[in-house]
């Protein structure tokens, strides 16, 4: 083989060979980016996360709100269905 075809083969075999190689400016500027968009969803993330304690917190108090209201519902049913017996007792005495 002549020697401009061996310098042209050799040329192109080194730029194959390099051109797969990435420069640090390129990582280093692929990665920034990347890290950019991981702290853009961390930051959601944390948003949603204090949506989601806050939503449980107001769940939470309305759940020992209606089971308080509950707890009230059934001494005020005893004390109507008492007051009930009594009319009713009432009501046949005069009968």
């Amino acid at each position: 083989m002549p020697m401009s075809k061996k310098i042209i083969v050799l040329m192109a075999i080194s730029s194959v060979g390099l051109g797969g190689c990435a420069t640090k400016g390129y990582v280093n500027d692929n990665i920034a980016m990347v890290n950019q968009r991981i702290d853009g969803l961390d930051t959601r993330l944390r948003t949603v996360e204090g949506t989601a304690n806050a939503a449980k917190a107001g769940s939470d108090a309305n759940a020992a709100q209606a089971q308080n209201t509950n707890a009230r519902l059934d001494q005020l049913t005893g004390r109507v269905d008492s007051i009930d017996q009594r009319l009713m007792q009432r009501k046949r005495a005069r009968n």
